[in-house]
């Protein structure tokens, strides 16, 4: 979801010594988020504990996937291996399962919101947030060959510049280790402005 779908060509040059995965790993994906998810509330319950845990959870699944495919150009530039040369074959499905895993994040506020009586969530959160889920859709559906050949190379290129760094903000604003409570983990937040070194790093090699 961050740079234009490779030609076969190109897939085949980029992945040499890497394992090709393509669309089965967004199935293996989701089949792994349904199956953690169907844990924890196995574990924690379906009243407000487990659903609060599903909540945290899936943003975190969500962060870990989205990582993984804005960073995978840069750290295939930077350190070339072959786990950098899979994610970045990788990256547009590794995009789209970051899109089903923060859908079911969505759907976990939706169920907390239902199951506390008194859960409200900030309008600004509601307007940002509605807007990371915008982009979001937009750059899911411009994931597949013939929608990104629709969009044209250069606009499909700023929608995924602008929606990556957008939800990129989202996520640093999330996990801001002050605010909201005092207990809140270094561990997102700190993985968040690794994500941002990375890319600005990649970009200042490539200068």
């Amino acid at each position: 979801m961050t740079t234009q779908p490779l030609s076969a060509r190109d897939e085949t040059a980029t992945s040499a010594g890497a394992l090709r995965v393509g669309w089965p790993l967004v199935a293996w994906c989701a089949l792994a988020l349904v199956l953690l998810f169907g844990a924890i509330l196995a574990l924690e319950g379906t009243g407000e504990d487990g659903v609060r845990m599903l909540v945290r959870v899936s943003a975190r699944t969500s962060l870990a996937l989205f990582g993984a495919a804005f960073a995978a150009s840069s750290l295939a530039w930077l350190w070339p291996s072959t786990v950098a040369r899979f994610l970045l074959v990788n990256r547009r499905y590794l995009g789209v399962s970051f899109a089903v895993s923060h859908a079911l994040h969505l759907g976990a506020v939706v169920w907390l919101a239902r199951v506390v009586p008194d859960f409200g969530i900030p309008t600004p959160t509601l307007v940002f947030g509605g807007l990371a889920y915008v982009f979001l859709a937009a750059m899911t559906a411009t994931s597949f060959d013939v929608t990104a050949a629709w969009l044209g190379p250069r606009r499909w290129r700023r929608l995924h510049l602008i929606g990556g760094w957008y939800l990129w903000a989202i996520f640093f604003l999330s996990y801001l280790p002050f605010g909201r409570g005092t207990n809140r983990s270094l561990v997102p937040f700190l993985a968040v402005l690794a994500i941002a070194a990375l890319r600005a790093a990649a970009r200042a090699r490539r200068a």
